[in-house]
């Protein structure tokens, strides 16, 4: 079957093309970025994240040296992470694999897998970046452009890292949408880099540390914005929507990132993990989550974020109004107490969880903080 009336996309984003193809219309002086207040009170009050932005201001110069100092003591850990998975999606996928990663923070993580694969395999690999949303599915229009060149079997889709498996379950739900629809089936198994809620097979590490991808915004992705789904600037036939950073092109350190990991993989070797893997899936984080929902009195499960990666955005995009750490000397966490204290937002030790943290967002009830 060939979709027809599917666009071809513009490029955007700072990545080299042979890298990644952005299935994403730039909807870049389209949309009014808005503050995090701002943006907690519509969501809160029925609003869905994927219609609006964050204002993104370029990170201070302590959190660039965070973002460096990280990649420098964590780049082989993140080599290696990456190396075991790419492995594990070569093993089910072969020669054939199209990476469709999910924007953003799959993004850099397909670049990292795909990297390691043409090196390994020395062979070039297909490799996408579309959009999925919460509450809102895949878009069905990226997935239709791939299927225009590729083979729907050959499809792995690849995110950053779970929460609490959130976005898991949203593929899971879309891909079975897409087959009851058109009858084409897509593997639903999701890849990630580090999968601490232990909720997928397909991952390079269970162990919840900061990714250096995870520590910034569109600076370390692309300058790609998260995606935006609204009826006003995205047509039916549009791509879903992200606006390009241009203005930070000279400050911009995704290529920095990639190249910094991709010079590890040489020194990278996996042997002994792939062998001693436990690709059964336990879905201990959501368990966790849900303690965490009911010690906290939290009515709402989506405003519980926990592990390095979900905290991090909530500091830097959401209104939080406690952090969880598993160890206050925890050494993953050095950002997270950094953001923490100047966003005068108090941190508690909570042992009981697997996490190495995790952030709980304000909700307004009647006048009261929840």
């Amino acid at each position: 079957m060939r979709f027809e009336g599917i666009k071809e996309p513009a490029p955007m984003g700072s990545y080299l093309a042979e890298d990644v193809k952005f299935l994403l219309k730039d909807i870049s002086g389209m949309i009014k970025e808005q503050s995090n207040e701002e943006r907690e009170m519509i969501m809160q009050n029925g609003g869905h994240y994927s219609e609006m932005l964050p204002i993104e201001y370029f990170p201070t110069e302590e959190y660039m040296n965070i973002f460096y100092k990280t990649l420098e003591h964590t780049k082989y850990k993140v080599a290696r992470a990456a190396a075991v998975v790419g492995e594990l999606i070569y093993k089910e996928k072969g020669d054939n694999v199209v990476i469709v990663s999910l924007a953003r923070a799959g993004t850099p993580i397909g670049i990292l897998i795909k990297r390691y694969l043409e090196i390994k395999y020395k062979k070039k690999f297909p490799h996408y970046s579309i959009s999925i949303i919460r509450g809102k599915g895949i878009d069905e229009n990226g997935i239709k452009y791939i299927l225009n060149y590729h083979n729907p079997e050959d499809i792995q889709f690849v995110d950053g890292w779970t929460g609490k498996g959130a976005i898991n379950r949203v593929l899971n739900e879309a891909m079975k949408d897409f087959y009851e629809k058109y009858g084409m089936k897509i593997s639903d198994e999701l890849a990630v880099l580090a999968d601490p809620a232990q909720c997928v097979s397909l991952y390079g590490t269970r162990e919840d540390f900061l990714i250096p991808s995870a520590c910034l915004n569109s600076t370390v992705s692309g300058l790609v914005s998260r995606t935006v789904l609204r009826d006003d600037i995205i047509g039916k036939d549009d791509f879903h929507g992200a606006k390009y950073y241009r203005k930070w092109i000279d400050k911009d350190v995704s290529r920095f990132f990639i190249d910094t990991i991709t010079k590890c993989f040489k020194e990278t070797d996996i042997e002994d993990e792939l062998n001693k893997l436990d690709m059964k899936i336990y879905n201990k984080g959501i368990k966790e989550v849900n303690e965490i929902k009911d010690k906290y009195k939290i009515k709402n499960i989506n405003l519980v974020k926990p592990g390095v990666g979900e905290t991090t955005r909530v500091l830097l995009r959401r209104i939080p109004w406690k952090i969880l750490v598993n160890d206050i000397n925890n050494p993953n966490l050095k950002h997270i107490l950094i953001l923490a204290e100047n966003k005068k937002v108090p941190v508690e030790e909570y042992k009981n969880m697997t996490y190495s943290c995790c952030g709980l967002i304000k909700s307004k009830v009647k006048g009261s903080v929840q």
